[in-house]
């Protein structure tokens, strides 16, 4: 079976013989960030569900708890932005890392 850390591995991310650790460190956080969004999401859709359930009762009381599901809603929202922020930084170290040297001279000479 054709795993993500496969394709990674062979995608030219790495640059030499450490390439290939490089890159299964890089799919191992993209994994690990990937499983934890889908869980904030998951939560996030029953959520929302229940803030529509409530909205729909018109009852005060289901109103009023609406308030703090929003507040959850939106600390998800958060935390989901934080986790892609995090691994942004952590492709561009390891892009960076792979190919220093090589890349630099290159896109040097590609803005003259």
């Amino acid at each position: 079976m054709n795993t993500m850390e496969d394709d990674v591995a062979y995608s030219g991310l790495g640059n030499g013989g450490g390439g290939a650790r490089m890159d299964a460190k890089v799919v191992q956080t993209f994994q690990k960030s990937f499983v934890q969004v889908q869980d904030i999401l998951d939560q996030n859709r029953l959520l929302i569900n229940e803030i529509n359930q409530n909205q729909e009762s018109r009852m005060p009381d289901n109103l009023t708890r609406n308030v703090g599901l929003i507040r959850e809603l939106n600390r998800n929202i958060r935390r989901v932005v934080d986790l892609y922020a995090d691994l942004s930084s952590s492709i561009i170290e390891s892009v960076a890392g792979a190919g220093a040297g090589s890349c630099e001279g290159d896109s040097t000479a590609a803005m003259r």
